[in-house]
């Protein structure tokens, strides 16, 4: 790891206990973590607005952190880095669970705000929708036998035969 000089004191001062956290310091780590976890935390919340999932997410994005200390380059704050693991995880985590959420109320307001479909369409139709088919190809059939016999016949075969 090597130091630019573009860091803040901060920046510098969290780059020492990054240092410290990897020669296996436990403080270092108690240290990082309590500056920076609620600062990820409402992060990750105004992403997800769960407060059960941010948690579970700010602990991920810690533990990731954590482990990946080795890769951390001094060139960025600390923070700057911390911060773009726990957005990339959160990132993640919507986009699974974009993939599973299903909803069925044909009440929902506005669907597209959450990333869920509104109905689940069925491969046959229901009685209402049976009903007006029946309805139009009934009708239909009766404005086909008002045409002249070559033009009904032309409709007939290629529509009802």
């Amino acid at each position: 790891m090597e130091l630019t000089n573009n860091l803040s004191e901060k920046a510098l001062y969290d780059y020492k206990v990054v240092k410290r956290a990897i020669t296996g310091d436990e403080q270092a780590y108690a240290e990082l973590f309590k500056r920076y976890k609620d600062s990820v935390y409402f992060m990750i919340l105004k992403m997800v607005n769960n407060r059960t999932d941010a948690e579970d997410l700010m602990f991920e994005a810690f533990e990731k952190a954590f482990t990946s200390l080795n890769y951390y380059s001094p060139q960025f704050a600390f923070s700057t880095w911390l911060f773009k693991i726990a957005s990339n995880n959160t990132i993640d985590f919507i986009r699974k669970k974009k993939a599973k959420i299903v909803s069925l109320d044909k009440d929902d307001i506005n669907p597209d705000d959450r990333g869920y479909i509104n109905s689940v369409p069925a491969d046959v139709l229901n009685p209402e929708e049976e009903t007006i088919r029946k309805q139009r190809a009934e009708f239909m059939r009766e404005k086909v036998a008002m045409l002249k016999g070559r033009y009904r016949k032309l409709i007939e075969l290629r529509y009802f035969e």
